[in-house]
């Protein structure tokens, strides 16, 4: 039998079978709860087939694309059930760690958190993956909600290597280390921010798709040129360097001047740079050139770093299939 803890979701839908997939390919039982007292036994019996069908499908397509074999298949999701609500309570004894996966409604997440809460023992940890709901806003539902904080996905969760731990103002620090190293087990790369509308990823995001859909609305550049820079050019360089590492790269004086530009250029102050952008400046901490801006680069040899990135870049372009010999 497996010594990893059991993982149970509250929900079946579709966050919860992404996350079932990600842990039942790394070892876990998964135990997908419905909450939905009012289910019928048909209609439940309809939304388990549902749901393991979509893992199953799931797990073809990543034995299409090599990360394991059809046997490996059957096994996997072997781990993954389903059961009713009524069972939930029996099902949530056996958890090792909870996440909640009902839809974005404050009401309904508490309801469903608090239950949960006096279904297992008070330290196991309990997670909502609410997208939009800060943390705080759900943590006086949960029974000792010291082991309560909020750990974001990126869909598709089986995926994207990236989980977004935001933990409250009650939430034990250990718990956070404990959540960390959970999901490193599984493959993933968790960081932590603090309880703030938006999480990392979606704030930044937000604001470059907003842009993207305007430049389409102003007639910049097509939909098909736009996306084609983002892919080959904004997300070729972010794939290796960290946006805030890359305003070190050039510099943080460089964002401040092109800041400028754009602000009066368009005339928009959604360009401006914000103050921690000058007060790095007047501090000296413009980046690689200084030894110091938002990162540290005291005591670093520089040229191996710039070595080891532009590498990385060269295997982007291997990977796109556009290195290519030169022309002699």
């Amino acid at each position: 039998m497996s010594s990893l803890p059991t993982i149970a979701c509250l929900g079946a839908g579709r966050m919860g079978r992404g996350i079932a997939v990600a842990f039942a390919y790394a070892g876990h039982a998964v135990i997908m709860i419905d909450v939905k007292a009012e289910r019928s036994a048909e209609q439940f019996a309809r939304l388990e087939a549902e749901a393991l069908d979509e893992v199953s499908k799931t797990l073809a397509s990543l034995a299409r694309f090599g990360l394991l074999t059809a046997q490996d298949t059957e096994t996997v999701i072997a781990r993954v059930s389903v059961v009713p609500s009524h069972d939930g309570a029996a099902a949530l004894a056996g958890a090792g760690m909870v996440f909640e996966g009902v839809p974005e409604m404050v009401d309904l997440k508490r309801e469903v958190l608090a239950a949960a809460s006096r279904c297992v023992g008070p330290d196991v940890i309990i997670a909502s993956t609410t997208s939009t709901i800060l943390v705080d806003d759900l943590s006086s539902a949960v029974e000792h909600p010291r082991r309560f904080l909020n750990v974001h996905w990126l869909n598709p969760a089986y995926l994207i290597p990236l989980v977004e731990i935001s933990p409250g103002t009650a939430t034990d620090p250990a718990v956070i280390a404990e959540v960390k190293t959970l999901l490193e087990g599984i493959g993933k790369v968790p960081v932590v921010c603090a309880a703030t509308p938006g999480f990392i990823v979606p704030r930044i995001q937000a604001l470059a798709m907003n842009e993207a859909a305007r430049m389409v609305d102003e007639g910049v550049a097509s939909a098909e040129d736009i996306d084609k820079a983002i892919r080959y050019g904004f997300g070729f360089r972010y794939a290796v360097l960290g946006l805030l590492e890359f305003i070190d790269w050039g510099g943080g004086d460089i964002l401040y001047y092109a800041s400028r530009y754009l602000e009066g250029a368009l005339g928009s102050d959604r360009y401006r740079a914000p103050d921690v952008i000058a007060r790095n400046m007047s501090e000296g901490r413009i980046g690689l050139r200084t030894g110091a801006g938002f990162l540290d680069y005291s005591g670093l040899d520089i040229d191996a770093y710039r070595e080891r990135r532009l590498a990385a870049l060269v295997d982007l372009l291997r990977h796109f299939g556009l290195a290519r010999p030169p022309v002699l």
